[in-house]
């Protein structure tokens, strides 16, 4: 297949042109001006100079093309630089949907979160859910996937908690540190995405994406540490009542490193009922037990 592919220079779009390489697709990348040389160039990986917030770049951009692979999206809003939720999620979904209407592909492959409802206070789940809706109200070949939190070499959850265990002699958990996460492993997600393109039962459906287990976030922090051969953390608790104030005052400044609604998002936890997706996929999912070392290691 000839695949046109958003995200391509992210953490997961990586994986997902690796895969779809060794499954012998040819691509399509689209890359931002600027941005050409984040991109190896291969010879079944063709560039499309354009931005999914530009309409018109994206002209011409899709001949050919049997399907679409859309992964664009962010975790955090710098509303200064343009660079909102609204914007990347909600408009730029419209955009590629209209673009892939313009050029006659059908087959859309989209990258939601799990999470992503209509109502609530966080707008990162609201985008997704609205771009969702969008997709779903078309006439397109549409699979929606919502993982819950994406780990693996390269990606900025494993590197954030592994710099954070290095450089500190005790390591600041906001509450109780018990809310869930199931992280899901980037290789699983970029073969499933592979693997849709050629699955005609998936068109029309959702999917959750997660690892075989959900740990508490101090577990988490845990396995993370004893991968850096760190075995005995020191951990302090601070009162959530007490730390939304001061993340709300600093949060404005682009190296802290944490928004009022990611906190939020990190005390809701991150859960999902897997199996439809393990079961239609032939995936057997991984626990982030078993591949935190590898990941941890390769940022050594």
């Amino acid at each position: 297949m000839l695949v046109f592919v958003t995200g391509g220079t992210g953490f997961v779009g990586s994986y997902v042109l690796k895969k779809l390489t060794a499954s012998g697709h040819q691509m399509i990348a689209l890359v931002r001006p600027g941005s050409e040389d984040k991109l190896v160039k291969t010879d079944n990986i063709t560039l499309h100079v354009g931005d999914v917030t530009d309409p018109e770049s994206l002209k011409g951009s899709m001949q050919g093309c049997d399907a679409v692979i859309h992964l664009v999206g962010i975790i955090r809003e710098f509303p200064g630089k343009s660079i909102t939720f609204e914007r990347m999620h909600v408009e730029a979904t419209r955009h590629m949907i209209d673009a892939a209407n313009t050029h006659g592909v059908k087959r859309f492959l989209h990258m939601s979160a799990n999470g992503a409802r209509k109502d609530g206070d966080i707008d990162y789940f609201k985008t997704k859910w609205q771009a969702e809706e969008i997709l779903r109200a078309t006439e397109l070949d549409w699979t929606i996937f919502r993982p819950t939190l994406i780990f693996g070499k390269g990606g900025e959850f494993i590197k954030t908690l592994a710099k954070l265990l290095r450089q500190l002699p005790v390591v600041p958990v906001v509450g109780d540190g018990q809310y869930r996460l199931q992280p899901v492993a980037v290789e699983q997600v970029a073969e499933t995405y592979c693997k849709a393109l050629a699955m005609a039962e998936t068109v029309g459906q959702t999917y959750h994406l997660g690892g075989s287990d959900s740990y508490p976030f101090e577990t988490i922090l845990d396995l993370v540490g004893k991968a850096l051969g760190k075995a005995d953390l020191t951990k302090i608790h601070q009162p959530v009542a007490l730390v939304k104030p001061f993340v709300k005052l600093l949060q404005g400044y682009e190296k802290f490193p944490m928004t009022i609604e990611q906190l939020e998002m990190l005390i809701e936890g991150n859960e999902c009922n897997q199996q439809p997706w393990a079961t239609t996929f032939e995936i057997k999912p991984t626990s982030f037990a078993d591949g935190v070392k590898d990941a941890v290691s390769a940022e050594e």
